[in-house]
């Protein structure tokens, strides 16, 4: 049975040079984390958003690029989910509650 990450986790594999960006709800809103050692590379992607969820996190993410996959904002929530940034360069987006 398919899992809610496999379409992460796909898409990781076959672009290994993806990098991604944190992003956290707050406030009815979206932060990202501050920090830019926190930022993944595509190996962590996948792994990172699988252990947020076994945390008990929901999680969401963004594709974005022109043409091909550039770039994942992964959003991390409990409760309620604030609405996605809406982005020009989005190409998919999916998740664990959207």
């Amino acid at each position: 049975m398919p899992e809610p990450l496999d379409p992460l986790t796909a898409l990781c594999r076959k672009h290994p040079s993806l990098e991604a960006q944190v992003i956290w709800a707050q406030d009815g809103d979206w932060q990202p984390q501050e920090d830019e050692e926190t930022g993944l590379d595509g190996e962590e992607i996948a792994f990172y958003a699988e252990g947020m969820v076994q945390e008990g996190y929901s999680c969401a993410w963004q594709i974005l690029g022109v043409g091909a996959p550039e770039f994942v904002r992964l959003f991390f929530w409990t409760g309620d989910m604030p609405p996605l940034p809406e982005d020009p360069d989005l190409i998919s987006q999916g998740g664990t509650a959207v």
